[in-house]
């Protein structure tokens, strides 16, 4: 296994030890800053996040500078991304911090891309993500990270930034989702 899917794998386990920390209350406390007032664990729980978030980009760019793009690495990747983000957003909604219709029609849109990318991976076809992919993929980010450290410093201003970029997310999200039916349909088209 190359350094980049090794990357990925980590981002991978990373996600139980994020879900741990968000949701066992340890009774650390809370810290405040900039308008943010988190449980410790939260905080912690957050960071580990923005890690995880953070070694998408790192696993990619090293994948594409040292040509180790692999088809592992084209499968493993959307699904570390889609596992992390799924857990997040679950996690936002039980702790009433995002609405959950919205959580829905983005894990659902998870759902339908990968059972279309099953279907064009038994056709022999691995699809790597396109740019409107990945810029859904960085709203989320954002979004999930500025709910999960309690909207800070636009706290202090009364701005919701982070419910605002939640939906923000979810518009890419569906357009992405779109796109890329769009861009396969010949696939759903084609079967009898």
């Amino acid at each position: 296994m190359n350094i980049p899917n090794r990357i990925t794998v980590s981002r991978v386990i990373m996600i139980p030890i994020f879900v741990i920390f968000m949701l066992v209350d340890f009774g650390w406390g809370k810290v405040s800053f900039l308008g943010a007032n988190i449980l410790v664990g939260h905080l912690i729980g957050a960071i580990i996040f923005i890690v995880a978030s953070v070694t998408d980009f790192i696993d990619g760019y090293y994948a594409r500078k040292h040509n180790l793009v692999t088809n592992l690495g084209k499968f493993l990747d959307p699904l570390a991304d889609k596992l992390l983000v799924s857990a997040a957003l679950i996690i936002l909604v039980q702790l009433d911090l995002a609405p959950a219709w919205v959580v829905i029609v983005i894990i659902s849109r998870e759902f339908a891309v990968t059972g279309l990318r099953l279907i064009l991976a038994e056709g022999g076809e691995v699809v790597a993500a396109k740019q409107l992919g990945k810029i859904k993929m960085w709203t989320q980010i954002i979004a999930i990270s500025a709910l999960l450290l309690d909207n800070i410093v636009f706290e202090l201003f009364s701005i919701p930034f982070a419910l605002i970029m939640l939906y923000v997310s979810m518009f890419f999200t569906v357009w992405s989702g779109w796109d890329y039916f769009y861009a396969n349909r010949r696939v759903l088209l084609d079967s009898k």
